[in-house]
């Protein structure tokens, strides 16, 4: 009698323990999914409305430098007659101004040709590596991510050293007698394009090697066993399985160089156009933090829609996947 008192006991307590378990797991599940989101909101949706708020304001000469400023002092009516003032007027100054559409087409098309450079040279490589012996590809992957280990300013600050014209590049080809007189690279776009290829080359390497390396390379030798030329079996199997990595190496690389301000500021000089320049001299210089803002938002309206784009094509290489 007591042995089935204590069975019933210790049933009870399972039955009661479950779904308390149940609960936690559920509050763990959700708390994983909430704190990303919770991230996104306070460190991306609510400095964006800060940054659009500003972009609707008006420059004043006052600390901030724009009214009205953020003030909810006044309770329910007075942010009310706040946002009353908010109008899109620099928006409309942007548009008419052929500064700011000049420097956001030039910084498009620097990122660009830029982001192509950059996949011509990281290719090579990343189909180099995953070729290579897989006790090998550790070693090369350091490699890949050593420049990461010092300073990205004094890595252009490396340059500077390279491409002037008493530099080491001059140098060397006035010493080989393949020049006669020291070529100009710095303050140029030629100068830029060679910063943001290097210093963002990592990054299309990284993504196009996690793709090539994953691929099935019998894939190609069934095609080359079939008659099939090496480069038409590069072009109808390897570059195709591959573009998820290209795309995802182009983001990696398009993105940040549109908005880029070191590496146009120290190698391509004071005359470069580009939009990152541009919003720092409104910050700093003019002083006019509701232009710039808006500058900002409109950047970030650009580089939103390579994201959307990429996003569709995932999607649709997935449904065609299934």
């Amino acid at each position: 009698m007591a042995g089935a008192t204590l069975s019933a006991t210790t049933a009870n307590g399972a039955a009661t323990a479950q779904p308390a378990t149940q609960l936690a797991n559920s509050f763990v599940s959700k708390l994983v999914i909430i704190v990303p989101y919770a991230f996104l909101v306070i460190f991306f949706l609510v400095p964006f409305f800060i940054v659009f708020k500003i972009s609707l304001s008006q420059t004043v000469i006052a600390m901030p430098p724009y009214t009205p400023a953020f003030n909810f002092g006044g309770g329910l009516s007075g942010i009310i007659d706040q946002l009353k003032q908010l109008n899109f007027d620099n928006y409309i100054f942007l548009t008419e101004d052929p500064l700011y559409i000049n420097a956001y087409f030039t910084s498009v098309i620097v990122a660009g040709i830029s982001t192509l450079l950059t996949l011509l040279v990281g290719y090579p490589i990343a189909y180099g590596m995953s070729r290579a012996p897989a006790t090998l590809r550790p070693t090369l992957l350091m490699l890949v991510i050593l420049p990461f280990w010092t300073s990205f300013l004094i890595r252009v600050y490396a340059w500077i050293g390279i491409l002037k014209p008493e530099g080491l590049l001059n140098q060397l080809l006035l010493s080989t007698g393949i020049i006669s007189e020291p070529l100009i690279i710095l303050n140029t776009y030629t100068a830029i394009f060679i910063g943001i290829v290097y210093s963002y080359l990592p990054f299309m390497i990284l993504p196009l090697y996690s793709a090539l390396e994953k691929m099935d390379y019998s894939l190609v030798e069934a095609a080359q066993d079939l008659g099939c030329p090496p480069i038409t079996a590069f072009w109808k199997i390897t570059f195709p399985m591959s573009l998820p990595g290209v795309l995802a190496g182009c983001l990696l690389v398009f993105i940040p160089a549109v908005g880029e301000f070191v590496i146009p500021d120290l190698l391509g000089g004071s005359q470069t156009l580009m939009i990152g320049r541009t919003l720092w001299n409104e910050f700093n210089n003019n002083r006019d933090w509701p232009v710039s803002s808006a500058v900002a938002v409109l950047l970030l309206l650009v580089l939103i829609v390579p994201i959307v784009i990429f996003q569709h094509a995932q999607a649709r290489a997935q449904e065609q996947g299934r």
